[in-house]
């Protein structure tokens, strides 16, 4: 019997595992009771770690900050890296976020893209190679890893613990073989206020806005204090620029709400920033002189709507990975200080501190500092690595797709090791659904996503 049938025959078992995976919100939390993720996601690890078992695997958890099952004998191991920590869900969705309703051949939820579906979707893959009763010279070991879209701590003491694979692949991005990623970059642009208004213009008490850095921001809000109504400034500013905005005017302050569309900070182009809509309809208002009106205009001349960081000097670009990325995650600016929380994603050929020092001259004599969170070195590696050159037979046997192998933004537990990379599972020309509203999977990409990782690695593994 061939994988493929195997596959199919656990249909009904991956549908199933999946729906109830994704009814687990594992949103990062503070450490609680030897879980230094929260509740919520250990309680979500030890389902995984418990349906490894259910299905035939050994399992080993490591002090609760990850773990992994495996089968097969050898002394190589091929790695499977999945994640089962998700960003928070956001606003504004059709369907539970946490249901794992199935809705027109799809399964809806939070997770089910990236990357419960795709980790529930490796474990059966795993599966269907052990009931085959094909022949191995390697393990097969999937690890789970519990916080990889804040801080990777989870992998990290896992590897203090255990060897890493000596080849691997990540379900975590996108179809065909992924041979590059570039660097992330996080950092906060801050400046303490000292100056007081001048004026008698509108004064800006708050800006807060944002969930995660490496997210598109869908909601924004400001606190105002003005002498007269600013609502039809806003409706007119609405019309215009085609977006959406609220206002809600009070006896002493007018809060204004703005409202874009969520989005992987890898992608900023496929969402709407709430933080820049707001802050440049702002710049359109006769502000009060001082410290945050500053900023204000300082956001809209050197960053505004832009994807590239062009106007704040990292608009940089190479031929394998294309531009610079650059998505405003977070705000948070009251009367006493600003901090911005900045993603960005810079080309493979590049440094972070070539991206830090573009910056630094356009930001010179203003006040705001540059304070680096986060950094993480780009990873490529030739097309003709041998496991690229694996992953490929399999995806183009399986597809009938001769595309080549593909650079992308978007950081992955593949830069974590020697020999690793990202593969699947979004399939060319699909919508990027990851930390938006109304995430789901299509179940035929479920099922077939399995075929294709089943056969890749028994590929690897063989």
């Amino acid at each position: 019997m061939n994988l493929e049938q195997k596959v199919e025959e656990m249909r009904d078992e991956i549908i199933g595992s999946t729906q109830e995976i994704i009814r687990l919100k594992s949103v990062k939390d503070s450490p609680k009771d030897e879980m230094p993720f929260g509740q919520d996601i250990h309680e979500c690890f030890m389902h995984a770690l418990n349906l490894s078992e259910k299905v035939g695997f050994k399992t080993k958890n490591i002090d609760n900050y990850g773990g992994h099952a495996e089968f097969g004998d050898g002394e190589e191991v091929v790695g499977v890296l999945v994640h089962l920590d998700v960003v928070p869900e956001g606003d504004n969705w059709t369907y539970p976020p946490y249901g794992g309703e199935i809705h027109d051949g799809k399964i809806y939820g939070r997770g089910t893209i990236d990357d419960k579906g795709p980790a529930v979707s490796a474990l059966y893959a795993m599966k269907a190679i052990k009931e085959s009763g094909l022949k191995l010279n390697k393990k097969i070991r999937i690890i789970f890893g519990l916080d990889e879209e804040s801080g990777w701590d989870s992998l990290k003491y896992y590897l203090t613990k255990e060897n890493a694979p000596d080849v691997a692949f990540t379900p975590d991005a996108d179809f065909p073989a992924i041979h590059g990623e570039k660097g992330i970059l996080i950092f906060d642009i801050t400046k303490r206020f000292k100056k007081n208004y001048k004026d008698n213009g509108i004064k800006v008490l708050k800006i807060k806005g944002g969930n995660r850095p490496n997210m598109v921001p869908d909601y924004c809000e400001a606190h105002l204090i003005s002498d007269s109504s600013i609502k039809e400034k806003l409706e007119a500013y609405k019309e215009n620029n085609k977006i959406k905005l609220e206002i809600e005017e009070k006896e002493d302050t007018i809060i204004i709400k703005s409202y874009g569309v969520s989005a992987h900070g890898s992608l900023p182009e496929k969402g709407e920033n709430a933080v820049s809509q707001l802050i440049l309809f702002l710049n359109s208002l006769n502000l009060a002189e001082g410290d945050a009106s500053d900023f204000i205009k300082l956001y809209s001349e050197k960053i505004g709507m832009e994807y590239y960081g062009e106007s704040i000097g990292c608009g940089f670009k190479d031929d394998p990975s294309g531009n610079l990325i650059f998505n405003a995650g977070v705000i948070d600016l009251d009367e006493k200080g600003v901090k911005l929380t900045v993603n960005i994603r810079y080309p493979v050929t590049y440094t972070h501190t070539e991206v830090i020092e573009g910056m630094e001259k356009e930001l010179k004599d203003t006040g705001f500092d540059i304070v680096v969170l986060e950094n993480m070195d780009p990873i490529y590696l030739p097309k003709e690595h041998e496991v690229i050159q694996k992953l490929m037979k399999v995806y183009r046997e399986f597809t009938g797709d001769d595309s080549e192998p593909i650079t992308i933004g978007g950081g992955t537990y593949a830069r974590s090791m020697e020999n690793a990379v990202a593969f699947g599972p979004l399939f060319p020309g699909q919508p990027e659904l990851a930390h938006q509203k109304d995430e789901y999977i299509e179940i035929e990409d479920l099922i077939k996503i399995t075929k294709i990782y089943a056969n890749a690695l028994y590929e690897l593994a063989k």
